[in-house]
């Protein structure tokens, strides 16, 4: 099962509480998967899912607020999978007019300005109805990416006027013959989830994101600490081969005393790292060995070394 089924799942078990809030879930919900039917002067709805609980859903919300005439047919879908295809539909009546005008659904302006979209409950669930009907959400330890799909582009509008009332920065794009919205951060999907009542989903959405963080925080480290072991290798070694061709030219007995001590030092221990010198010279501090290192290099460049290129 995919996430964006079990995310679905959870959504479609929730209680209805609040006529208000229910009738503004089920208004997202056909404008994203419902179609109207015409026979006369009475219209009817039709909707479709492969989702069996998702059938439910819309059932039990159209039975709670309207007193409308329902059927379910289930057929065998023609695609590769041959899941079963669950068809709700509402029979044409005057009922279902009466529906059709207290939600608003044959409006072509948007339901911003739809009365049951009115309290932030509300809003929740009209987000809620949108996912439902026309949502996925990719799996927790995979990338980050959650998108509504829909064919009305004033509908995908007005899909991110309400999320950007929940602070979610939801972005559009076209394709074909679709308007998505989308969302592509752990932490707005986190929230998103959270917004339309998905709360076993979110955590376990962010319970990947916060491992994925910490993998990456550690792989951020080590990558850091390899590169930093590596200048340091490389400084040593080249610290080591000025020190050798010093040595092929002169005495090292000729060098001064200070810098004899740090020739003999690095030639003793030639992996370590300056702060380890630090330890084996027995007082003398960092930028002093420092120092040295630098003048014994410079002294093989002027003995004839090449320079080290970047």
């Amino acid at each position: 099962m995919s996430f964006s089924m079990e995310v679905k799942n959870e959504l479609a078990r929730l209680e209805p509480h609040d006529v208000n809030c229910d009738k503004a879930e089920l208004l997202a919900l056909l404008r994203m998967s419902g179609a109207i039917v015409l026979r006369g002067m009475k219209i009817g709805i039709h909707f479709s899912t492969e989702n069996a609980a998702l059938a439910r859903r819309v059932l039990q919300l159209l039975k709670n607020n309207y007193q409308v005439q329902t059927e379910v047919l289930i057929t065998r879908s023609r695609r590769l999978k041959k899941n079963n295809r669950y068809q709700v539909q509402v029979i044409p009546s005057l009922q279902v007019n009466k529906a059709l005008t207290e939600l608003q659904l044959l409006s072509v302006e948007g339901d911003l300005k739809n009365p049951l979209l009115s309290s932030h409950a509300a809003r929740k669930n009209y987000l809620r109805g949108a996912f439902l009907g026309g949502g996925s959400v990719s799996r927790p330890n995979s990338d980050y990416h959650l998108e509504l799909v829909t064919g009305n582009e004033v509908f995908a509008q007005t899909i991110i006027k309400v999320m950007q009332g929940f602070s979610l920065k939801a972005k559009l794009t076209d394709r074909k013959n679709d308007y998505i919205v989308y969302l592509k951060d752990g932490e707005s999907i986190v929230k998103f989830l959270n917004v339309i009542g998905a709360h076993s989903a979110m955590m376990e959405l962010e319970n990947a994101r916060i491992i994925k963080d910490m993998r990456n925080n550690v792989n951020r480290v080590v990558n850091c600490e390899t590169a930093n072991l590596g200048k340091v290798v490389k400084a040593a070694l080249r610290q080591v081969n000025c020190i050798k061709f010093i040595e092929s030219k002169m005495n090292l007995s000729e060098l001064p005393e200070s810098l004899l001590f740090i020739a003999n030092l690095r030639l003793q221990y030639p992996e370590a790292s300056l702060n380890e010198l630090v330890d084996y010279a027995g007082g003398l501090g960092k930028s002093g060995i420092n120092h040295r290192l630098k003048k014994l290099q410079e002294l093989a460049i002027s003995l004839g070394m090449e320079e080290e290129k970047e």
